[in-house]
């Protein structure tokens, strides 16, 4: 079950999502299946990712992105596929790469949760 987020939470997810590119679970793991190698980017909490996450993904926290990045992805011009949860946090987490120069951020619309509720593959620490 999703959580309850809060109004002003969901307007600046909401505002942000006006700005940044998404992607869907689906479109994802079709190119994962095709053998696109993409840079996946957890960027839930540290915790969140050790339990599970998508294989090969980078763990990037919100909370440590912004600083942490650059040393991690250098090139600005990468592809970067982030998710979170369900997609709200990676959305926020897109706009501020967008806004340090990185040109192709997606946010991964219904993030792990849609991914596990389809049965697709995770990895754990």
């Amino acid at each position: 079950m999703a959580p309850k987020h809060s109004p002003r939470f969901l307007k600046l997810v909401e505002d942000a999502k006006k700005r940044v590119r998404e992607t869907t679970v689906d479109q994802v793991k079709a190119r994962l299946d095709r053998g696109e190698k993409l840079v996946l980017v957890d960027v839930r909490e540290e915790s969140e990712y050790a339990k599970d996450h998508l294989p090969g993904a980078l763990h990037l926290g919100k909370g440590v992105i912004e600083r942490d990045v650059e040393q991690r992805v250098p090139e600005t011009g990468t592809e970067l596929i982030l998710y979170c949860g369900g997609g709200f946090r990676s959305a926020l987490a897109a706009e501020n790469l967008q806004r340090m120069g990185y040109t192709n951020v997606l946010s991964m619309d219904g993030g792990i949760r849609v991914w596990r509720e389809k049965g697709y593959p995770l990895t754990a620490n």
